[in-house]
C-alpha cells in the first residue's frame, strides 16, 4: 500500500527550497560584488533568478558654473552616440564578454598591439579580464589596427566596440 508523504516531510522540502534559494541568491550576490557587475541573471530547473545592485554616481555642480552644466550633459549624449556609430563600423571588433580590458600579457610589458600594427586572423589583439580568468581576444580577421577604443584596464561589457581594423 502507497504511504502518503505527512505534513512535516513536506513542510521540510518546501523549507529547504526556500533555503537553497537564499544560498543562491546570497552567492550571487557575493558574485557581484566580487566582479563589480550591476546585476547577473540565472535560470536552473525553471527558476530563475536576477540579482540587481543599484549604482549612483552623485556629481556636484558648483552654483557659479550652472551655465556650463548643459554643455556638459550634451558632450556624453556624443560621446554614446559616436560609440554607437562605431560599433556598426564593419571593421569593429565587439567584446565577446564583460570584463576589464587589458592591452598587453602582463603589467609593464609590450602592448599586443598598436595603432597601425597590421594583424592576422588569430592574432591576440587584447586580453579580457573575467571572473579571475584572463581570455585572449582574437583577431577576427586580416588587417591593419586603426583604431583602440578602450583604456587599458577598462571595464568593457558585451558587444562593446574594443578595435578598429580595416
Amino acid at each position: 500500500m502507497a504511504r502518503q508523504p505527512d505534513d512535516k516531510s513536506a513542510a521540510k522540502s518546501k523549507n529547504d527550497s526556500k533555503s537553497d534559494d537564499s544560498v543562491l541568491i546570497r552567492e550571487l550576490a557575493l558574485l557581484l560584488a566580487e566582479t563589480n557587475l550591476t546585476e547577473i541573471e540565472i535560470e536552473r530547473a525553471g527558476l530563475r533568478v536576477r540579482v540587481a545592485r543599484n549604482i549612483s554616481i552623485a556629481a556636484s555642480v558648483p552654483s557659479l558654473h550652472a551655465v556650463a552644466a548643459p554643455a556638459a550633459v550634451a558632450v556624453p549624449a556624443a560621446a554614446v552616440a559616436a560609440a554607437t556609430d562605431l560599433a556598426k563600423h564593419p571593421g569593429a571588433v565587439p567584446s565577446p564578454m564583460v570584463g576589464t580590458a587589458y592591452w598587453s600579457p602582463e603589467p609593464g610589458a609590450k602592448p599586443f598591439i598598436e595603432v597601425g600594427t597590421k594583424v592576422s586572423a588569430g592574432q591576440t589583439l587584447l586580453i579580457i579580464e573575467a571572473m579571475k580568468t584572463m581570455n585572449q581576444i582574437p583577431s577576427p580577421r586580416a588587417g591593419t589596427v586603426t583604431q583602440i577604443l578602450v583604456e587599458d584596464g577598462q571595464p568593457v561589457e558585451f558587444g562593446e566596440p574594443l578595435v578598429i581594423i580595416e
